[in-house]
């Protein structure tokens, strides 16, 4: 009883110390800092993605982070903070070549797959039967109509 009666007389500010925690960005969680109402990076960094700020931070810092995106304008903040964050991504994942790596690789596919493409249309072309007049399957390859 004395439990319950503590309780109804405790104004602890523990649930507006929670509220704070709820509202820190991933950059002030990761910076161990209070996050305030006019963070920067708050809009860009929320908190259910703490490994996207962690690359960020790794990569470029989080004071350059802070000063490039204070330099834009807003509507353009949401493009760098993606750009960054995907650039810091693959320069985490390869110190050496970054995303410029990725591309090169999808390059890679693509000049693969259109050599496939190719050759494909290439065995296509030599086995399809002619339309010829003079071809046995002349009549079975055009439309009754």
């Amino acid at each position: 009883m004395s439990t319950s009666s503590h309780n109804s007389n405790n104004t602890s500010p523990s649930p507006i110390i929670n509220e704070s925690n709820q509202r820190r960005c991933a950059a002030c969680k990761y910076l161990r800092k209070r996050c305030s109402r006019d963070c920067v990076l708050s809009p860009y960094f929320p908190a259910s993605l703490p490994h996207r700020f962690a690359c960020v931070h790794k990569i470029f810092g989080a004071s350059n982070v802070a000063r490039t995106l204070q330099q834009l304008p807003v509507h353009q903040r949401a493009q760098a903070a993606e750009a960054m964050s995907a650039e810091a991504y693959w320069r985490v994942q390869d110190p050496v070549y970054g995303s410029v790596g990725v591309i090169n690789l999808l390059q890679q596919h693509i000049y693969m797959n259109q050599r496939e493409l190719a050759r494909t249309r290439a065995h296509i072309a030599i086995h399809s039967p002619t339309r010829g007049p003079c071809s046995p399957w002349a009549g079975l390859w055009t439309s009754p109509i």
